[in-house]
């Protein structure tokens, strides 16, 4: 019996499943203490992992809870990448955006942005956004002409991840913790009207 290339491996089925168990652990205890009631070595435990299995695939808490953040953005980005080449940039980006997520991943995401708000997890959130900016750039270079300004590539990227961001945002001021369908259902559509903001040039 043959398996296909593209088929993950029970390897890596593995090292996901236990990526995910230690990141849902870290989260659970986040939902219920403030970040400075646990430790590194409580959420492995709760995943039934050790406590160098815990840093073999997170550096700390922070970035356990912010990998979901991560996934999302990532998915975003395979999204992107997906589009047809001659597509506009910013068509790709609103439909990448409404595209992905399921209700649980984006209920997730949602409740992990509402969880974040203590620096010390802003900041590898921050981070996630970062890296997600640097990916959306090199997309952003093979999509558009040869020889675009490397200013208007930056300026572009920054515009729709910075708009995202604060979509985000402006869902967690008006609805708090809030991950209910119609939550979230909101939550897209402010993400899709920061997109049409940039298409339109922020008009009036």
């Amino acid at each position: 019996m043959t398996t296909s290339t593209d088929s993950p491996s029970r390897r890596e089925l593995n090292k996901a499943a236990t990526r995910e168990a230690i990141a849902g652990a870290a989260l659970d205890f986040l939902r219920t203490r403030a970040l400075n009631e646990f430790t590194v070595d409580d959420v492995a435990a709760a995943a039934g992992v050790s406590r160098r299995t815990f840093f073999n695939y997170f550096s700390s808490v922070e970035a356990a809870v912010a990998s979901f953040t991560q996934r999302y953005l990532d998915t975003v980005i395979a999204e992107l990448e997906a589009r047809p080449a001659e597509e506009p940039i910013l068509e790709s980006a609103l439909y990448a955006l409404s595209a992905v997520g399921s209700p649980r991943d984006l209920a997730i995401l949602a409740e992990t942005f509402a969880l974040t708000q203590d620096p010390a997890l802003g900041r590898f959130q921050l981070q996630a956004w970062d890296e997600c900016s640097v990916k959306i750039a090199g997309v952003a270079r093979h999509r558009l002409p040869p020889g675009t300004d490397e200013l208007y590539i930056n300026a572009l990227v920054g515009a729709v991840v910075g708009s995202c961001r604060s979509a985000f945002a402006v869902w967690f001021s008006r609805r708090g913790p809030d991950t209910s369908q119609e939550s979230l259902a909101y939550l897209r559509e402010l993400l899709a009207t920061t997109i049409s903001l940039i298409r339109s040039g922020f008009t009036a």
